[in-house]
């Protein structure tokens, strides 16, 4: 690391994919090998995560550029807080002219504590409280309706308060799903928006808008895992489509943005970034052209493919041991940090890399070896069956591509302790410097959060 890293990171962005997965490896490489020199991990502290600052803030510039070079309107790209409720990762997002996209009270106290302004803050949720509902619309905060019901409540709300908030509806092309079927928000019976295709769904919308000259924005997400490129526009086509007929039926220009949400895919297959964001963009543009006429703004939603391939979960091995003649790595990253892994390997495959007690890259021929995991039950498999370097006591396992939705959404099972999140980057000398994101949990705080000070709440009862 050198150099190059460093400009990049203050203002550069290479138009080289292969380039750009080399370096991605070559930061990832340097900050093992860091942390395992300067004390970060160790006997002691057997697991820990990290984030390349590097590489979120290359994503954000790609996201911002592909976007800007296609459309003169104006854009807020809405980081999906789900994907990362870590307030030092929004304030870096924010810092790179991302908002936030809230599903809960929780999410919208964490953007607001990152700094994040109202108006750059989108809520999103099929179950919005009247409490909700009636903060996001004193704050300004922009909204979107998920279904009638929601929408009789923000009649009153609306009514009885004057806000500023942009308010739309969220509505479900039913263009189908992908090959993850718990993630796949566009099928017949999703339980998200207004079914587009249902009988008289389409006339309830365009009725909805013609009663109220205050709703004027229209919000899909189409895409996530899994889903193909094709597919995520199709159902992006289908919202413009609809937005054009509102406004003439209507007969003015009365919604204004479409908000097309996130979900772009990750490959988890190498250090590859695809498909990238100039990629979705040149599908927009062929498919729906009049996306970036000028006549709309545009809201995005992004969120695991602006930090996936950034995060690193690196693990010790504690034992080596055989079983059935396959051998087996047994390390302190399993279900707690990788629970989708775990749990539906055959939809959430991760990578995994091998490195000696130095924190070196291990060679040496592959050897077919399962992964585990510290939790008290058989299925807690990082890998199984999968041909690395023979892992031996005390090396390290890195668990890839996990910047978003792993480490940051913490399984307590066994009541194993959240571990620190530090991120990282490299002074121009190739000097690794880390910085706490999120400090590793205590035993204490174990305790605390299990209940401890209501030890004897139960006596006597």
């Amino acid at each position: 690391m050198g150099i190059r890293e460093n400009a990049e990171a203050t203002g550069g962005a290479t138009g080289d994919d292969g380039a750009a997965g080399e370096q991605l490896a070559d930061r990832r490489d340097a900050a093992v090998r860091a942390a395992v020199e300067q004390g970060i991990v160790g006997p002691e502290i057997p697991i820990a995560a990290f984030l390349d600052i590097t590489g979120i803030r290359r994503s954000a510039r790609a996201l911002k550029s592909a976007f800007s070079s296609a459309t003169s309107a104006p854009v807020l790209h809405a980081f999906a807080v789900k994907a990362s409720p870590l307030v030092p990762v929004l304030r870096l997002l924010h810092e790179e002219g991302l908002g936030a996209e809230v599903a809960s009270p929780g999410e919208l106290a964490l953007a607001r504590a990152a700094g994040i302004r109202p108006a750059a803050t989108v809520l999103d949720s099929p179950a919005k409280t009247p409490a909700e509902l009636r903060e996001a619309l004193a704050l300004g905060i922009a909204v979107n309706a998920d279904n009638p019901q929601e929408l009789t409540r923000i009649d009153a709300l609306v009514r009885s308060a004057p806000s500023s908030s942009p308010i739309g509806i969220r509505v479900n092309p039913q263009t189908g799903g992908g090959s993850i079927e718990a993630l796949s928000t566009a099928t017949s019976t999703s339980k998200f928006g207004v079914a587009l295709r249902d009988e008289g769904a389409r006339e309830w919308l365009i009725g909805a808008y013609l009663d109220r000259p205050w709703l004027t924005r229209l919000h899909i997400h189409s895409g996530s895992q899994g889903i193909p490129l094709d597919l995520h526009v199709q159902g992006i086509r289908e919202l413009y489509a609809l937005a054009e007929e509102i406004n003439a039926r209507v007969g003015r220009r009365q919604i204004d943005t479409l908000d097309i949400g996130g979900g772009l895919s990750v490959n988890f297959t190498s250090d590859e970034e695809a498909p990238t964001y100039d990629a979705f963009v040149r599908e927009l543009r062929g498919t729906v052209p009049g996306l970036f006429s000028g006549a709309y703004g545009l809201v995005t939603e992004f969120g695991r493919s602006l930090l996936a391939k950034h995060g690193t979960i690196l693990a010790r091995v504690e034992y080596a041991k055989s079983a059935g003649g396959r051998p087996v790595a047994v390390t302190h990253a399993g279900a707690q940090v990788a629970t989708r892994t775990v749990y539906a390997p055959h939809s959430w495959p991760l990578r995994i890399a091998a490195y000696d007690p130095k924190g070196r890259p291990k060679s040496g021929p592959e050897v077919a070896q399962d992964v585990a995991g510290p939790a008290c039950f058989a299925g807690d498999l990082l890998a199984a069956d999968r041909p690395l370097p023979l892992l031996e006591q005390d090396d390290w396992v890195a668990a890839l591509d996990t910047g978003a939705y792993y480490f940051a959404h913490h399984y307590a099972y066994n009541s194993l302790a959240r571990p620190a999140v530090h991120g990282f980057s490299a002074d121009t000398d190739g000097k690794v410097r880390f910085a706490v994101i999120r400090a590793a949990q205590t035993v204490r705080e174990i305790v605390a959060e299990s209940g401890g000070a209501q030890v004897g709440a139960l006596e006597g009862m």
